[in-house]
């Protein structure tokens, strides 16, 4: 159980190597997935070593499945990857010229530079809706203030996404698009019903999981209207009943960071994985503190020792882990190939003309 548990873990490391420290924690823990941050980052070359690294590591875990490697690359304001990489412009900007088959070709070129240095996971798109003009979160980070473009522009970037082998991520489940507070500093609430979140923040959800979705991340927010006791990542009425039972999201939902203060200001830090487990989610996300993870292991093999925490429940993510890290973890090019798809001119010309407002030549201004 401790190796299947492992796998529903993802952690931070602290540097642009992994220390011998961090290397035994992934090898003793069996741990499922690592994210990447600026911290992490100082040129393609030294994170596709890195990376390599890290793939190297997993093999010398019990189960020898490849890593997870995730990042947050939306564009505009959420960019990881600084230059040379290509610098992409914020999703807005994309959402403006309405384009599927402009958006496919942003979330293939974003992808192909990401598989380039070996990360296979992205968390984006960003599917939210941008409904409060007041709300800095989210801002320019959303397509628009239509649900139905969200959803047109969110299923095409997915399978862009897909087209370059990096499995996309849609975010922040139900929607963060209508709330104020900034999840890392406090809990946001919002007072939408459930039938308003159908109408409106659900939309673009319900379309990209019909685009061959295999993850969505939680966003730490309260609805009163619908759960009045629980924010939705360890809410069982969103996770369990809304997203598995309504809209039948079979695959694997991730948690947003389980540190952000939207839940440690609230809760205690032994019970926040134990809750987000028991609501449903697949995978714990830790991304900053070091100490989290080791402490947030022990207290799920405690409850599932305790059965406060179902074994099936585990067995059944960690399957899908399993299946999907067989079937999506492609094997990474040579850096000699790679490194030719960094900032290469075809993704500059892409994203200097979304920057610029303009459709590239060739490509159609709607194909819906």
């Amino acid at each position: 159980m401790k190796n299947q548990l492992g796998q529903l873990f993802f952690i931070g490391i602290k540097g642009t190597t992994v220390s011998p420290e961090e290397t035994k924690f992934l090898i003793d823990h069996n741990i499922g997935g690592v994210t990447l941050f600026a911290r992490n980052i100082q040129s393609p070359e030294q994170v596709y070593k890195l990376n390599a690294e890290l793939q190297n590591i997993a093999q010398r875990m019990p189960d020898r499945l490849p890593l997870f490697i995730a990042i947050d690359m939306e564009g505009g304001r959420v960019q990881r990857l600084k230059e040379p990489f290509t610098i992409w412009p914020p999703l807005k900007k994309l959402g403006d010229l309405n384009s599927t088959s402009l958006a496919f070709k942003f979330g293939q070129a974003m992808g192909a530079e990401l598989q380039a240095v070996g990360i296979n996971l992205d968390f984006a798109p960003t599917v939210d809706v941008f409904t409060n003009p007041k709300n800095q979160v989210i801002g320019d980070r959303a397509a628009g203030t239509d649900p139905e473009l969200v959803a047109k522009i969110g299923s095409a970037l997915i399978r862009g996404y897909i087209k370059a082998d990096v499995i996309p991520c849609a975010k922040h489940f139900p929607g963060h698009g209508n709330t104020l507070a900034d999840s890392h500093e406090e809990l946001p609430v919002d007072d939408a019903s459930l039938e308003l979140l159908h109408s409106r923040e659900l939309v673009p959800f319900k379309k990209a999981m019909r685009a061959r979705l295999d993850f969505i991340m939680t966003g730490h927010i309260k609805f009163p209207k619908i759960d009045p006791d629980l924010p939705v990542t360890l809410s069982p009425i969103f996770i369990k009943k809304l997203l598995r039972d309504e809209l039948r999201f079979r695959q694997l939902i991730i948690s947003d960071d389980l540190d952000m203060k939207a839940l440690a200001n609230h809760y205690d830090k032994d019970k926040i994985p134990v809750m987000a487990l028991q609501a449903g989610c697949d995978i714990l996300l830790y991304c900053n503190e070091a100490e989290s993870p080791p402490r947030a292991f022990a207290a799920c093999m405690k409850a599932i020792a305790e059965g406060t925490v179902n074994k099936a429940q585990i067995q059944e993510s960690y399957k899908k882990i399993v299946e999907i890290k067989r079937k999506k973890i492609p094997a990474v090019r040579p850096w000699s190939e790679s490194q030719k798809l960094i900032g290469c001119e075809e993704h500059q010309m892409i994203a200097d003309a979304i920057r610029e407002g303009r459709i590239p030549e060739g490509l159609a201004a709607d194909t819906e």
